[in-house]
């Protein structure tokens, strides 16, 4: 028998075996050399072998909340090197921005949401999903306690747990009821697509009930009265999206009781939109008042009942109430008790929001992170760290700083402490070497650490709390998502500042806010808006800038076209009406 017939032989007997089988074939040459045959496995087996030797590589991450942060992380993570599951009790994403118009029908509440697996299918990996509440985070051994309402039918208590190597908390905050008596049982608050239709429904059927039979004139005029509670953005928008949908729609469908419509706005500050320019809060005062929207600034609302609140005027005291028939509380934001209870874990104490460094990581834990409204960046503070930055800079440990040592840190200093940037701004200097010069104004050739000290003691006074807003939420989001992918690579070669408390650079850079500018519609196609530069515009042209920015920022294009037609819509046809 030649070799060749002989392998062919052995190997059909060894092919012929079950799968896993391997056999190995010595067969000795005439020249003393071996042979050796193997029966490899097939190359389907292969590829799914290195699949779940990779699939088992993959650091799970677990996200919660489908706002703007948890969206904008998803929408940018790679999940080609992580196992991606998210939790979230909703499975659109809102557009947050435009619920006041849904409150009054210039936008359909489905023009504003996208499917979350709409946004997550894009992906070339595969990211799953589930409908459901966190209830508990439990870091210690990193998981997620979760309920899912959708499972009681079948008879389970729709609870479940996941999971995690890093978990990204993006779970928002709720309404701060600041624990005003009857707030929660007699108002309707404004945070979620849900709420808005509410709203509109609500609105709606004042109008019904003041044209009933049988009613006094009182009687109309407490139905028909509507009390906006929070002079912010929110507030502000809602309260010229009524004005607007009670003069242009309503009152020509109910003309009988047009002159008994009512809308105040109850502000505890001096001014509405305090946050904004002074011209922009006295432009949409005046405009206010032009329009008959009653602005009462300096009180405070100490309880609501069904038919009425207590309003104190903080000036003089002086407390009364005020009938209504529809109050909308919009006052700013509180901590949801998962927050709540996940601070008093990792020891942050009685806070409102989780406090994260400048890499948006927990403080007090190594393996999560905070975005948006649930959180907020505790940034460090340059005087913290004076000694170790004047120790870096001195290089010839002279006791002395020159201004060219200076330099060649001041770009570690930007980048590791952004308030120095915005004291520069605040003090219309030019560089940071300008700090260093004497009260006179002249240069120095040199300073020593107490002149350091003095130089820079004053720029940690230009720290602030970035505001609760979906800019904020979305690029915190698609920052994150950017460092999980390059993660590896900045291990390996660090691109981030120098520590100035260490050795070595950090991994990444800060999370630094760029401010894109905000908008507050006024109602009458006017708007005010406060743009980057300090550049404020008020005005018609305002309100077609603030149609052009809010359409080119929709998550999708289908959401892009709706809001579009809806807009179009309302020009042509008017706000519907209907209880629907």
């Amino acid at each position: 028998m030649t070799i060749s017939s002989f392998l062919k032989r052995a190997s059909g007997y060894i092919h012929g075996h079950p799968a896993g089988f391997k056999a190995l074939l010595l067969v000795t040459l005439s020249s003393g050399s071996l042979v050796a045959y193997s029966d490899s496995q097939s190359e389907t087996e292969r590829v799914s072998l290195e699949q779940n030797q990779k699939e088992q590589k993959k650091k799970k991450v677990v996200v919660l909340g489908t706002g703007w942060a948890g969206t904008s992380f998803l929408k940018d993570i790679d999940v080609s090197s992580y196992d991606v599951q998210v939790v979230s009790p909703r499975n659109y994403f809102a557009f947050t921005p435009l619920l006041p118009s849904v409150t009054c029908g210039t936008v359909e509440a489905r023009s504003i949401v996208e499917p979350v697996r709409n946004i997550i299918k894009k992906k070339n990996g595969e990211i799953q999903f589930f409908e459901a509440e966190c209830l508990k985070i439990d870091a210690a051994n990193n998981k997620v306690l979760c309920h899912s309402n959708l499972d009681q039918n079948l008879g389970g208590n729709g609870e479940f747990s996941l999971e995690y190597d890093y978990l990204v908390i993006a779970v928002g905050a709720q309404v701060n009821t600041f624990n005003t008596p009857g707030v929660r049982e007699n108002c309707h608050f404004l945070k979620e697509v849900e709420d808005a239709q509410k709203i509109r429904a609500s609105v709606i059927d004042s109008f019904e009930k003041a044209v009933l039979p049988g009613l006094s004139e009182e009687e109309r005029k407490t139905c028909l009265h509507f009390v906006i509670v929070g002079g912010g953005p929110t507030g502000v928008e809602f309260a010229a999206e009524l004005h607007d949908f009670i003069q242009e729609d309503l009152v020509t469908i109910y003309p009988m009781v047009k002159d008994l419509v009512r809308v105040t706005l109850i502000q505890s500050g001096d001014h509405i939109l305090n946050m904004f320019d002074e011209r922009i809060s006295s432009f949409a005062e005046q405009k206010f008042q032009r329009d008959g929207i009653e602005v009462c600034t300096g009180c405070r609302v100490l309880g609501v009942s069904e038919k009425s609140l207590s309003v104190k005027v903080k000036s003089h005291g002086e407390v009364y109430s005020i009938p209504h028939g529809l109050v909308i509380w919009s006052t700013g934001v509180g901590t949801r008790p998962l927050v709540r209870d996940f601070i008093e874990q990792v020891g942050q104490g009685d806070r409102r929001a989780l406090a994260t460094n400048e890499w948006l990581r927990v403080k007090g834990s190594e393996n999560v992170y905070a975005l948006g409204d649930c959180a907020t960046i505790d940034q460090r503070k340059i005087m913290e760290d004076i000694l170790n930055i004047f120790k870096a800079a001195d290089k010839d440990y002279s006791g002395t700083l020159t201004i060219s040592e200076f330099q060649d840190v001041v770009d570690d200093i930007l980048i590791r402490y952004p308030q120095v940037e915005l004291y520069l701004k605040s003090k219309h200097l030019m560089d940071v070497t300008d700090l260093l010069r004497d009260p006179e104004g002249n240069e120095r050739e040199s300073v020593d650490i107490e002149g350091f000290k003095l130089a820079l003691c004053q720029v940690d006074s230009q720290t602030k709390s970035l505001p609760a807003t979906a800019q904020v939420a979305a690029q915190q989001g698609t920052y994150l998502s950017r460092c999980f992918n390059r993660r590896q690579q900045c291990q390996e070669h660090p691109e981030g500042p120098r520590r100035f408390s260490g050795s070595g650079q950090h991994r990444f850079r800060p999370f630094r806010y760029k401010h894109f500018g905000k908008f507050a519609p006024l109602g009458g196609e006017q708007a005010a808006a406060e743009l980057p530069g300090d550049w404020v515009s008020m005005g018609h042209s305002t309100q077609w800038l603030w149609y052009s920015v809010y359409a080119s920022k929709q998550v999708s294009w289908r959401t892009r076209v709706l809001v579009v037609s809806d807009w179009a819509r309302r020009f042509i046809f008017g706000r519907d009406s209907s209880r629907i």
